[in-house]
């Protein structure tokens, strides 16, 4: 599933493309894929200009000339494509929105969704949020207190969007790697000094990601060389079984809380 460098990396492109642009075509062609009446999107959607992008945990935020915003979470399988239709890659579109001789096209959206929300109805579906990784109110003493106050175990509480926005499966298990933590470590057990480690760790893979433009494996557009760069700078995510990269012992991979989890037994404790 995505995660905020996959979604930030997005927010970056898209902002130079499609911002200021007037959405002169609507086609939506899974009706699940909205949360209103096909029509009625299509109404409201077309002939609006785009004003701006924005990232709100693992969401994109379509901000649109008439006071709406489309709300895009990818969830599992979802991605995007801007281009021509003879550029496109021939895979079902759920949702398209046409610009001119480009279009934004949504693909892969069996689970994830593209919704039409007015200011307050987008108020109401993000309230439940935790901060954001970057937020500078999150100091050290704040994480510290964010992580111990839930007495659970680590990973399962790094990914969940009540507690921090935008973290997942993988930066999770490569910050926790890059602090030298066990992601199955319980939060009442870690010191002032874990938690600032693993606050700077969080921060400086999650810059790395935006970096080398997250782990999306397709391109946004035709020459698109930034999406999915941090496929080959993984430490630990996905590599179970293989030498670490730091000690050269086998990666371990086990499932924790219904999640894969990858670690370091000899560089993380």
């Amino acid at each position: 599933m995505p995660e905020l460098p996959e979604m930030e990396t997005y927010r970056n492109l898209l902002a130079r493309i499609v911002v200021g642009q007037k959405i002169l075509e609507v086609q939506v062609q899974r009706e699940k894929t909205v949360n209103v009446p096909v029509d009625e999107f299509i109404s409201k959607v077309q002939n609006s200009t785009i004003t701006a992008v924005n990232r709100r945990a693992k969401h994109l935020l379509f901000h649109l000339d008439n006071g709406y915003t489309l709300l895009l979470h990818l969830m599992l399988d979802g991605w995007m494509f801007y281009g021509t239709e003879e550029e496109k890659p021939d895979r079902s579109t759920q949702v398209v929105l046409t610009f001119g001789t480009n279009s934004l096209y949504f693909i892969g959206l069996r689970l994830g969704y593209l919704h039409l929300l007015d200011e307050k109805q987008l108020q109401d579906r993000l309230s439940d949020y935790g901060p954001e990784p970057f937020d500078p109110r999150l100091d050290e003493e704040r994480f510290h207190h964010l992580l111990k106050r839930r007495r659970a175990v680590l990973k399962p509480t790094l990914v969940d969007q009540k507690i921090l926005a935008g973290i997942g499966n993988c930066y999770a298990d490569e910050f926790c790697f890059h602090a030298g933590i066990l992601p199955y470590r319980k939060t009442a057990d870690l010191t002032e000094a874990d938690t600032t480690r693993l606050l700077h760790a969080m921060r400086f893979i999650l810059n790395d990601g935006m970096r080398h433009g997250g782990y999306m494996e397709f391109p946004l557009y035709a020459g698109d060389t930034l999406t999915g760069g941090y496929n080959d700078q993984c430490r630990v995510y996905d590599r179970g079984g293989e030498p670490c990269l730091q000690c050269g012992q086998p990666i371990v991979q086990e499932e924790l809380a219904s999640r894969k989890v990858f670690y370091c037994t000899h560089c993380q404790h």
